[in-house]
């Protein structure tokens, strides 16, 4: 072996097993493994987890805050011309250093698979040239997904379509689109039309910012999952945000999410910026503006967490830290029974690695030796402590370490890795 990982717990089993790791892939995993390793981590009874994985994210804006200017009302709309104010002054090295920078934040934090949407209404594609080039350049240590996105609308935005398409030959992955924000609810459902047809063309995934909005009228996702259905796209299409779906009235919801699950559409929810950017408008009862998380899981629905941004025009916070995420998930979602906050956690790992269609993810035997060792002896205490990662390891190899915190988050005076949960 090249490396072992002693007395790992993992997130669905309680009972400690040997992790062994020979040429980047997981070779062994079971208890008291009789074999040796020039390196050994004792993980005593820490969880070892797959890698965090970041379903929605925009690294071309990322740490950017402040150019050219604060977003001083904090709404989406300003951000969003913000980024129309900022774009002609980009450069591609400018865009290549911060997310570069990102992407060393993300592997400290165990965040090793990034989808990113990369806007494609510059003609000059300048965006998608420096996060081909950032996707190179973190190939051995981070999965980068790239997402082909009209931020100013696939029809209402001169020539988007036609980038959207050269971004593709340019080996983008995955095509996006925004139908609420075309001129028409009618333009929306066209782009819908239009974008699923093309994927289905290309055999590419579909992944579109849908109705981010608080208006409940806003059902262009009933399009996306009639089209993913008629066009036979389904386990390849995921509608990000949602969030008009908490505003919708409970009979149309109960028609629409066994719609989803027929058609296969996944969901995604960015729980940081959703209930920081929706409800803006609202006096009180103020609305939270996440999308309905429980309910899309109680119907069989794969529902993943996304960051969506970090220091950027619409949101000037954020460390790429997806336990932070997954914390505000399930704070906002109201999943704190025991099974709600594993599903949490679910939410920023093995739900988002399926709907990237990452292949071999995982702790099993034949899996990519890609995990992380954190300082928590469960997902619900991970998510509690935002748990330290004592060791992010890719491919086999150590390529991150942090001191554990345990001492300092003790809890009530006794040693924080005292199982609590036996109280219950």
């Amino acid at each position: 072996m090249d490396l072992i990982i002693r007395r790992a717990s993992r997130a669905h089993s309680r009972d400690p097993v040997d992790i062994g790791i020979e040429n980047g892939r997981i070779a062994a995993v079971e208890p008291h493994l009789a074999a040796s390793a020039p390196e050994e981590i004792d993980a005593n009874g820490s969880l070892v987890t797959a890698p965090f994985v970041d379903a929605h994210f925009h690294m071309d804006a990322t740490l950017s805050y402040g150019l050219p200017r604060v977003n001083a009302s904090g709404t989406l709309l300003e951000g969003i011309a913000l980024w129309g104010e900022l774009k002609p002054e980009l450069t591609q090295e400018a865009l290549v250093e911060r997310a570069m920078q990102y992407c060393d934040w993300a592997v400290a934090r165990g965040l090793l698979a990034i989808r990113s949407h990369v806007d494609v209404c510059d003609p000059r594609l300048l965006a998608v040239e420096a996060l081909q080039e950032v996707k190179r350049r973190v190939k051995p240590y981070l999965d980068l997904q790239l997402v082909a996105f009209p931020q100013d609308g696939v029809l209402r935005s001169a020539g988007a379509f036609e980038n959207l398409k050269r971004a593709i030959a340019l080996g983008v992955d995955v095509v996006g689109g925004i139908p609420h924000f075309e001129r028409t609810m009618a333009d929306g459902a066209a782009s819908i039309a239009l974008l699923c047809e093309f994927a289905a063309q290309k055999g590419l995934r579909v992944d579109m910012h849908c109705d981010e909005s608080d208006d409940p009228m806003s059902r262009h996702i009933e399009t996306l999952a009639a089209q993913t259905h008629r066009l036979g796209l389904a386990g390849r299409v995921t509608g990000s945000h949602l969030t008009s779906m908490h505003s919708m009235d409970n009979y149309y919801v109960s028609k629409l999410i066994p719609l989803m699950r027929e058609s296969g559409v996944a969901a995604i929810a960015n729980p940081l910026i959703n209930i920081t950017l929706q409800g803006r408008s609202d006096t009180y009862p103020k609305r939270r503006g996440m999308t309905r998380v429980p309910e899309l899981l109680a119907a069989g629905i794969d529902v993943a967490f996304g960051h969506d941004c970090v220091m950027d025009p619409w949101y000037s916070l954020g460390s790429g830290d997806m336990l932070e995420v997954a914390h505000m998930g399930l704070h906002v979602a109201q999943m704190t029974g025991i099974d709600g906050m594993r599903a949490a956690f679910d939410a920023v790992t093995v739900t988002p690695a399926r709907i990237l269609g990452l292949e071999d993810y995982g702790i099993e035997v034949g899996c990519n030796a890609d995990c992380v060792v954190l300082d928590a002896r469960d997902p619900v205490e991970a998510i509690r402590l935002r748990a330290a990662r004592t060791a992010v390891i890719r491919r086999g190899k150590v390529v991150s370490r942090s001191p554990a915190m345990h001492a300092a988050l003790s809890l009530e005076g006794r040693p924080a890795e005292v199982d609590f949960r036996l109280a219950r």
